[in-house]
């Protein structure tokens, strides 16, 4: 039931049953009120048929003496547990004879739901109402973690649901940890997603996300002794409380079929398969506002009129149901593999799926507020939509045929609106990420989508010539080949005549070098014959010259067809301007911004690490930074004060303590809490090199093994280095390095000799709430991916907020944190982004000569000393000079001796604890800006053009 204001909720709800009644949850210092309904409990009469007396009704939470005693709590802690007591009898998954955790949890999401609806209602009308330009953020990850503590938190609710679930019979805290992670992302892309969605829902600005409902998502990860292994995620086995499916929110979308012309001239596309999209809505909380905005999730069927009754009563179930089958299949599992070809048009099919649906809604959107007077040229001054890397560039040549098949539009009209309307945010410089499709594929599958882009590309071609001209053919053929939409497709005719070449002169048989027919001599004659013989085998055994295959670069595309295109961190932004998209920049370099990523201060300091929030609360003398970072900065004045440096240092002792629990229940080792935490949390990847790390471990390993336990004690700092990350189903060499990880650390873990000096962990099925206890607890952590290839990142952000010193290159964002954290308070090591290519150009040429401590790990690791598996596939990607998976692509060998010794400096830095804590609160200090709140903003002003609209 939607509601416009407070005012219009309350008289909506008034007209309700007389078994519903209004409670009034307000935070406590009662700035931020939420309207919930709450329920009294209807009498039951059960008549009964037989002889036997009448039962009474069981109410099992009343039945048990701790759960119905509610006078004890506060106002709004009791209307809190009367809604939670509420939706465990009245809307439950669970069976009714018990109140476990599980059901305790989900009862709580549904009175916080209740909570948030009112208040998202409120929020959507009132966008209805003021039909405001409203931003879209089209993602295929939104990696959104346990929303409980979050919701709660954001509504200034913690306390009155902690007093309400312990009167119940619960803390929250186990309530809470029965929440499982919502599998919708993987890794930084769909975390920055739900950062920005807590940022814009905060900062009251009108926005919405847009993504897929995954039944699995990526995987479940288990470690054996294979390494990893994958299995379903069943985070949707016991439902999800969060979400309403909106049944009456459903759109087509359709695949392969033909495109024919009416006579109307306009183009239709008919036949094929049709599936529809239906909505399934998260609310997302701002905090400290009643801003709650939408994640809309679209989940894939048929309808009924498709499933064959007749072939299932003749015994033919999978041909009846093949259609429903199908369709759900498409939101079964992000980044399904597309080793094969029905992969690759699973993951077409859900990139598609993303973009038909959501711009059809937002269409819809635009249609109701414009009311009878829909002037479609106000339709970029009403919508910015947003692309998360290259999975949703369909959104371009789809918003094009909609416009023009549907709405009736002429090619120009479209075309201008659809630049005015979409931008493109580019996430990786890695060729590999820039996505490229089958032409063959997509013309198979999105024919109508196919032409679009065809004529998209032609655009272009003349664009490219009439800005460069035919005066120099080369440069002009450089550009073509480089900035084109379609690869490997011939040129126009009329263009590809400038770069006709000459028809080579003919041998002038006359000529001296030539004999004539008499001069051959008999031998010569039976060379030749075996000559022509030998030509006719070569004919007959002849391989067919290799056609390079028709591919549509989707990059590209959205550079050409959107307005803007970003880069998500200063160095990123200037190798996507000079490097990546330089052609395209030289051509239109207005289009190209930077914007630095940030992540929510809410998340990711106040709510996963209490208590340092606590100490900079105290110290700063508010907690006005969760929203105002920029007073993070404050603490620098503090940062040699011996008592701030005692209370940092038993925050962060508090969350080691924590994260040992966890460990020991995750993994079965025990680490001790006053060694120093190393941890590298990430997606395994061979860029962002984590057998860089490993391989430090080893040598580090090596060298206590060489020393008397005295010495070991005496040279080397007791660490427990934590790994965690999933390596892509595929990725075998991720996952040798899976593999690795966990041989050396089972190796290690159990040697007697090294005991505590070093421990290594790798943590199984890395996810938000992992992070939640991982980041705070950490001390030093490792951001070393090969200069140049890391867009930004963002848990380098997060490590750096909760008061953690990084080691790094000059990559990605790291560059910015160690600009304002200082450079004296990082720990830099490696080659810098400038220098790779000349690099690896010398090692093609055979002229680099490795450190003797880098063949020494090597040997080491060959030697058997981990096991039995045969690691000379992942060794050997670190040797010769060139060839595929070889010659050290990625320069682990190059920046190795540099990067063991910025480690023998770590442990010179972390014995001096005074120093170490400085340099940790000056790292919390110099965070401020990597708050997903500024980054917002600047997408806000500089790129959406939208404003915020505050709900009283």
């Amino acid at each position: 039931m939607a509601a416009s204001s407070t005012g219009a909720a309350v008289t909506a709800y008034s007209l309700c049953s007389s078994n519903a009644r209004l409670i009034d949850f307000a935070s406590r210092d009662r700035s931020s009120k939420v309207l919930l309904l709450a329920r009294v409990k209807p009498s039951f009469c059960v008549r009964c048929v037989s002889s036997e007396p009448k039962q009474r009704v069981r109410d099992p939470i009343a039945e048990e003496g701790v759960l119905s005693n509610l006078s004890a709590l506060s106002p709004h802690a009791a209307s809190i547990a009367s809604s939670i007591k509420y939706h465990a009898e009245f809307t439950p998954m669970f069976s009714p004879q018990n109140f476990e955790p599980p059901k305790a949890f989900f009862a709580a999401a549904q009175s916080v739901r209740d909570a948030l609806i009112i208040n998202w209602n409120a929020t959507n009308d009132f966008y209805e109402k003021m039909n405001v330009k409203q931003a879209y953020y089209l993602s295929m990850e939104f990696l959104q973690g346990r929303a409980l503590l979050n919701a709660i938190g954001n509504l200034e609710l913690s306390g009155e649901y902690a007093d309400a679930l312990e009167k119940l019979g619960h803390t929250l805290e186990t309530v809470a940890s029965q929440e499982p992670d919502a599998a919708l992302g993987n890794g930084g892309l769909g975390r920055l997603a739900s950062c920005f969605l807590d940022s814009l829902a905060t900062l009251n600005y009108p926005a919405w996300g847009y993504g897929l409902r995954y039944k699995y998502g990526l995987f479940k990860q288990q470690l054996t002794k294979d390494g990893q292994e994958e299995v379903a995620e069943n985070w949707l086995e016991n439902g999800n409380p969060w979400e309403i499916v909106r049944n009456d929110v459903c759109y087509p979308v359709k695949f392969s079929g033909k495109v024919v012309e009416g006579s109307d001239g306009k183009k239709r596309w008919i036949g094929g398969e049709d599936i529809v999209a239906v909505a399934y809505d998260v609310p997302i909380p701002g905090y400290k506002t009643k801003t709650t905005i939408n994640l809309r999730l679209w989940s894939t069927k048929v309808p009924s009129d498709q499933f064959d009754l007749h072939a299932f009563n003749a015994g033919e179930h999978t041909k009846a149901c093949e259609a429903q089958a199908n369709a759900e299949k498409i939101c079964y599992v992000l980044y399904p593999g597309d080793e094969s070809v029905e992969g690759k048009i699973l993951r077409l099919k859900q990139q598609y799926t993303l973009c038909s649906a959501s711009l059809q809604d937002i269409i819809a959107r635009f249609e109701r507020r414009s009311g009878g007077d829909v002037r479609w040229e106000d339709f970029p001054e009403k919508v910015a939509v947003q692309m998360n890397d290259t999975h949703p560039t369909l959104c371009i040549p789809e918003l094009m045929r909609i416009l023009m098949d549907l709405k009736g539009m002429s090619w120009d009209e479209a075309w201008r609106i659809t630049k005015r309307t979409v931008a493109y945010t580019n996430h990786t410089v890695l060729p590999e990420a820039l996505e490229k499709w089958s032409y063959d594929l997509m013309q198979r599958l999105l024919p109508r989508h196919v032409e679009i882009i065809e004529k998209i590309d032609e655009q272009l071609i003349e664009d490219i010539v009439s800005e460069y001209g035919t005066l120099n053919p080369e440069m002009l053929e450089k550009k073509l080949a480089t900035m084109r939409i379609l690869e490997n497709f011939d040129l126009p005719a009329s263009i590809a005549d400038l770069f006709a070449k000459p028809e080579e002169s003919p041998v002038d048989e006359t000529s001296e070098e030539v004999k004539s027919k008499d001069e051959v001599t008999v031998t010569e004659k039976d060379e030749q014959l075996d000559g022509e013989e030998t030509q006719k085998n070569k004919a007959v055994h002849k391989e067919p010259a290799y056609i390079p295959p028709k591919m549509v670069r989707m990059a590209n595309l959205c550079v050409v067809g959107g307005h803007t295109v970003n880069g998500v961190a200063e160095i990123h932004s200037e190798i996507v301007k000079q490097e990546v998209f330089n052609d395209f920049f030289q051509l239109w370099p207005e289009k190209f911004q930077n914007k630095t990523n940030g992540v929510t201060p809410r998340r990711w300091i106040q709510y996963c690490n209490p208590d340092l929030s606590a100490v900079i609360t105290k110290w700063i003398g508010s907690n006005d930074w969760v929203l105002n970072t920029d007073k993070l900065a404050e603490l620098r004045k503090f940062a040699d004060n011996e008592d701030l440096q005692r209370e940092w240092r038993a925050a962060k002792k508090s969350n080691k303590i924590k994260l040992v629990s966890f460990l020991k229940e995750k993994t079965g080792y025990s680490v001790n809490p006053d060694a120093m935490f190393d941890i590298q949390v990430k997606r395994i990847h061979e860029y962002k090199r984590q057998l860089l790390n490993i391989l430090g471990i080893v040598y580090r390993y090596k060298k206590m093994k060489e020393m008397t336990a005295d010495e070991r004690k005496a040279n080397f700092v007791p660490r427990v280095c934590i790994f965690g990350g999933k390596a892509f189903s595929t990725y075998v060499q991720a996952k040798r390095i899976v593999k690795f990880i966990t041989d050396v650390g089972a190796t290690i873990n159990h040697d007697p000799d090294i005991g505590d000096l070093l421990k290594v962990i790798f943590v199984p099925d890395y996810n938000v709430s992992v992070a939640e206890l991982l980041i705070p607890a950490s001390e030093l952590s490792q951001h070393i991916s090969t200069a140049g290839m890391e867009a930004s990142g963002t848990s380098n952000m997060k490590f750096s907020m909760n008061g953690c010193i990084l080691i790094g290159t000059l990559d990605g964002a790291n560059v910015e944190i160690r600009e304002e954290v200082g450079d004296d308070n990082f720990f830099l090591f490696g080659a810098q982004a400038h220098e790779i290519a000349p690099l690896r150009n010398e090692r093609a040429a055979g002229e680099f000569v490795p450190d003797e401590r880098f063949e020494e790990v090597k040997k080491f690791v060959r030697s058997g000393a981990f096991g039995a598996y045969n690691y000379d596939e992942m060794i050997g990607s670190l040797e010769g000079n060139e060839g595929f998976g070889r010659a050290d692509y990625f320069l682990v060998g190059k920046d190795f001796p540099s990067y063991i010794e910025c480690q023998d400096k770590v442990d010179i830095a972390y014995r001096d604890q005074k120093r170490w804590t400085k340099m940790s609160i000056l790292n919390t200090a110099g965070s401020y800006k990597f708050s997903s709140d500024r980054t917002i903003r600047e997408y806000a002003n500089d790129i959406w053009n939208i404003e915020p609209l505050e709900i009283n």
